[in-house]
This record gives C-alpha cells, structure tokens and sequence, in this order.
C-alpha cells in the first residue's frame, strides 16, 4: 500500500483507476427535463438587432414618470446625483478618454459607454429598479429607456421607443467596443 495526496490509501492503483471504479447514477434523482416550452420561455435575451423585444413602446414623456417613481431613491432626480451609478452623461463631441487613456477615467454613463440601446433595454428590464429585479413591465421598460436616451442627447423628447425603434438608436460610443464575431464553440483569437 501507498499514501496518494491528502491520505488516500491505495494498493498499487492510480488515481484514475480509481476514479474508473466509482460507479455513478445516471441521474442524481432531482428535476426534470426541460420542456421546449420552458426554454422558449426562458430564452428572453435582447440582441442588438432587436430579436427578443416586445411588442410594447414607451415615450420619453412617460419613461419620466416611471423613473420619478422607481429609480429616483437609487439614481437621483436627474440621473446624475447618485448614490449609485450616473445615468445621464456625455463627453463633449467624439471624446472617449477612457478609451485611449486609462488615468483619463470618464464616468461609464448610457451617453458614453453603452454601445446599444437594445442593451440598456434588456439590463433595466432583467435587474432594475435593483430592490425589485424585473418588476417594470415592457411599456415602463421601453418609456424608461426613451428618458434616459433622451436625458443623454441621443433621442429627441418627441421619441417613442418600441422594437422597432429602439434597435435603430445610435450610441455615441458604439465604434468603441470590438465585435466578438467568434463562432462556434471556444476558440480564442
């Protein structure tokens, strides 16, 4: 007999031998399989495209009555007073400091660092208002979005956003991420 790592007495087999004999059930007993229905239902996910948004639109009008009434105590009266994270600001013209500087920190704000506005759509409406993770339905999520676009200077206060229009928003820092068009699989380049 022989001690292998913390203790193990064998005798004379290795490790992977015995791991080979451990016997294991083909199931741990516990779920079931998912449902195509299920995963339908769970695949909820915003692309940039647009695929995966709902059929529901919001004004910038309305997005600043929701955001008076659930994101204020966490984001401020205009977004920018905090405690948390600023939600409205831009740097002046075509400026992204963080970009070729990293001592030059901008605050990453939807105005200067969010490259779609799909993906502001998806975020606020999978974990915000951050006590009630899901809580906004499609209209307050879209009306929400179209505020804070709008208290960015990206959309004027007349703009509605749906799926249609919210896909066609371009972001100020959109040209500042680099497109991951891997395929298949985890190949790294």
């Amino acid at each position: 007999m022989r001690v292998i790592g913390y203790g193990l007495v064998t005798a004379g087999l290795s490790v992977a031998a015995l791991a080979a004999q451990q016997v294991r059930p083909a199931r741990l007993g516990i779920g079931t399989p998912a449902t195509a229905q299920e995963i339908k239902a769970a695949d909820d996910d915003v692309t940039p495209t647009g695929h995966g948004l709902p059929n529901d639109s919001g004004s910038v009008a309305q997005g600043k009555l929701v955001f008076e009434k659930n994101c204020v105590g966490c984001h401020g009266a205009t977004g920018v007073e905090g405690p948390m994270d600023k939600l409205v600001g831009r740097m002046p013209g075509d400026s992204f400091p963080f970009g070729r500087d990293p001592r030059q920190l901008a605050e990453r704000t939807i105005g200067n660092y969010w490259p779609y506005a799909t993906t502001v759509y998806d975020f606020i409406h999978r974990a915000m208002p951050q006590d009630r993770p899901g809580a906004l339905s499609a209209h307050e999520t879209y009306a929400v979005v179209a505020y804070l676009l709008y208290r960015n200077g990206i959309v004027p206060a007349n703009a509605v956003m749906n799926a249609r229009t919210l896909p066609q928003v371009k972001m100020p820092a959109r040209n500042r991420f680099v497109r991951d068009d891997r395929t298949g699989g985890p190949r790294i380049r």
